[in-house]
């Protein structure tokens, strides 16, 4: 049954959300003035399908069957007037580029991370079929040197096995306990069948406005 908390985060996401710019560079960055949710993932982990399943849009966020389309820190705008932003994150791993452009997007999130006052949380998605990565795991140690809060997001439930799916979620759920920033509640989300999409949902909207 659904909580007043997924209705309300519904209602929320069925006004307004709009795409604003895509960053390149730190000096192209909005103005911190709203609170922002960060996602970030391994290239091909279903980011933009999440986003879209999210914000409940077809498209807003541009799924690629060529991991490592996103270069640049994508922001969205929800509410009107704006409550927060969710900020796409360049997928990192084995996105297809020159070593001197994934140094540049590296870069670019680190100082993102680091220093950006309005950052509420960061989730960081892990598809269910392969668990967590040394990629991964270099993600969430950054994150907790940088005392950044962030969720563990698992993408995908729907493509494997049940029992399959238990296990990685019991040895992920193990291993982030382990991460002083990390969120002890661990989620599931298949952006296809709709799995723990109003649930993610509502904690996205507790997160960024600290409900």
């Amino acid at each position: 049954m659904e909580t007043q908390e997924e209705k309300d985060a519904a209602r929320l996401f069925s006004g307004r959300v709009d795409f604003l710019l895509s960053a390149p560079q730190l000096k192209f960055l909005p103005e911190p003035t709203v609170p922002e949710i960060a996602f970030c993932g391994r290239s091909n982990v279903g980011k933009s399908s999440l986003l879209n399943a999210l914000t409940g849009r077809r498209a807003i966020a541009r799924a690629s069957v060529t991991p490592g389309r996103t270069q640049e820190l994508n922001f969205f705008e929800v509410g009107e007037p704006t409550r927060f932003r969710l900020v796409d994150m360049p997928g990192y791993g084995f996105a297809k580029a020159p070593v001197k452009v994934v140094e540049k997007w590296k870069k670019l999130v680190k100082t993102y991370l680091r220093g950006r006052p309005v950052l509420a949380r960061n989730l960081v998605l892990v598809d269910s079929r392969h668990g967590l990565k040394d990629v991964d795991r270099e993600m969430m140690r950054m994150l907790d040197e940088a005392a950044v809060g962030y969720r563990v997001v698992l993408t995908k439930a729907d493509k494997i096995k049940a029992s399959e799916l238990d296990a990685t979620a019991a040895k992920v759920a193990d291993e982030i306990r382990k991460h002083p920033a990390a969120f002890p509640e661990l989620h599931i989300t298949s952006s296809e069948k709709g799995m723990g999409i109003a649930a993610l949902r509502a904690a996205v909207v507790a997160d960024a406005l600290q409900t």
